[in-house]
């Protein structure tokens, strides 16, 4: 069926009415080629409205969308938050806590003295000899500071262990690293190690330590 109307076009007559055309009087065309002139016309118009204007504002709205998209995200999480306020809350509190509680187990610059003469006297009790007791430079950290301490100590095996857990029973924190023993002529031990304890920054080393990084920072983008 469709053949047959495909033949029943007269193909000849189309290419007559697209020949001798008068641009100057284009009403005067017959109908195949005014009609596909406006064809023409229509798809150009289309073409360069897409080109100069559209094709922004397809743009702008593909923006727009997930613009859209990614506020509803936003206010689920800010909902879900608000839903889980008393949580968190509640969460920050304990996290207060216990870091105030770690906090506790630094002591400050003016205690320090006081810290050192319990660790001596943790040996002194136990029957230990000090040969030596030498605290390091303090190394600065976040909000802390470390004091290393080198330690000789000689005595017995029972003394020096009892030594260890009552260092490590104290309320500040205080560990004992690059422990090295060795046997005496005499059936004694000696202990060397390095003692660190720690202890907290007062707001004027806190103050002093941001300038100097401020300082860094800015000598470093020069």
């Amino acid at each position: 069926m469709k053949l047959g109307k495909l033949q029943s076009i007269d193909f000849e007559r189309l290419l007559q009415d697209f020949k001798g055309l008068d641009p100057n009087d284009p009403g005067a065309w017959p109908l195949a080629p005014r009609i596909a002139v406006f064809v023409a016309l229509l798809a150009a118009v289309l073409a360069l409205a897409w080109w100069f204007d559209w094709r922004d504002q397809v743009s702008l709205l593909d923006q727009r969308v997930a613009e859209e998209a990614q506020l509803r995200e936003d206010w689920r999480n800010k909902k879900a938050q608000a839903v889980n306020l008393d949580a968190y809350k509640l969460q920050l509190e304990e996290i207060d806590r216990q870091f105030g509680a770690l906090l506790k187990q630094l002591p400050n610059r003016a205690e320090m003295d006081s810290l050192l003469s319990d660790i001596n006297q943790a040996g002194v009790g136990r029957g230990l000899q000090f040969d030596l007791f030498k605290p390091g430079v303090d190394v600065v950290k976040d909000f802390y500071a470390e004091m290393p301490i080198d330690v000789r100590i000689v005595g017995a095996y029972n003394d020096l262990g009892a030594f260890a857990e009552d260092v490590a029973r104290m309320p500040r924190i205080v560990t004992l690293d690059n422990v090295a023993i060795e046997a005496q002529k005499d059936g004694m031990l000696k202990l060397e190690a390095k003692a660190i304890t720690y202890r907290y920054l007062d707001e004027e080393e806190l103050a002093q330590k941001r300038a100097q990084e401020k300082a860094a920072k800015t000598k470093g983008g020069k």
